[in-house]
């Protein structure tokens, strides 16, 4: 069994750390490079680095504020945003990226995934869906949450499994920010339907989200952040609580 992964994410507008609830409502959450090197001094697993506006804003992913960031810390980082060609994926690798994470740039160009994973490895194409339960079922969008595309989230993750993702990034626009809980359903879901690691995002609140996330789903790592930026659970304090549960971390 693959040990499980604590991942803080840095949502970045206008070079600060912002967090809001279900993709809106942002709130300063503080500087990311000195977040970036708190955490991996806690003992984070990774880091990832969403430039939640690059996309909107038809603009590149922040490369400086990733180069800054990478000079602190140790452990693998993933960095998103603003990525719509393989030229772009090579800045953020030379900036320090270890992983690239595209979204609406893969919705666009399904083969963008194929691009990237050949000139890289698969390991280092992230493939992050955004999706939302309405009208009895779970749909992918794009542009941050704002541009519905109809497209049946189990079938788009199959897709980017299909096309070289080496791992998933499933975040709930129902539950980002409320901070009751993982939606386990579509996180079981689309674990179950690909055989690439799937990182649960959004609704993070208690560290018995993560125990529920991990026990009920086959999601190898959990994201969270405002409640790491604010220091209502400190990694450590999550981590030593996950192994009195008996669940496996590194």
């Amino acid at each position: 069994m693959l040990k499980k992964r604590i991942i803080p994410c840095l949502d970045i507008k206008d070079g600060r750390t912002v967090k809001g609830v279900n993709f809106v409502d942002l709130k300063d959450a503080g500087d990311p490079i000195s977040l970036g090197s708190a955490y991996a001094k806690q003992g984070a697993d990774e880091l990832v680095f969403l430039d939640i506006t690059a996309t909107m804003d038809n603009r590149k992913t922040r490369t400086a504020l990733v180069k800054e960031i990478a000079k602190h810390i140790n452990i693998p980082f993933t960095v998103g945003g603003g990525i719509t060609t393989p030229e772009d994926a090579v800045e953020c690798i030379g900036a320090g990226a270890d992983k690239i994470s595209i979204n609406s740039a893969a919705i666009k160009n399904p083969q963008l995934i194929n691009a990237i994973a050949n000139q890289f490895g698969s390991q280092c194409v992230v493939v992050a869906i955004d999706t939302k339960y309405q009208n009895g079922s779970w749909k992918v969008f794009s542009n941050g949450g704002r541009t519905p595309t109809g497209m049946d989230t189990i079938s788009w993750a199959k897709k980017v499994a299909a096309l070289g993702a080496g791992e998933i990034l499933l975040t709930s626009m129902n539950n980002d920010g409320t901070k009751d809980g993982f939606a386990i359903d579509i996180t079981s879901s689309v674990a179950k339907a690909v055989n690439i690691p799937v990182i649960a995002s959004g609704g993070a609140g208690k560290k018995e989200d993560f125990k529920a996330v991990f026990n009920q789903t086959q999601a190898t790592g959990a994201l969270a952040a405002s409640i790491f930026h604010f220091g209502e659970l400190p990694i450590k304090t999550l981590k030593n609580y996950l192994t009195t549960q008996k669940i496996p971390i590194r």
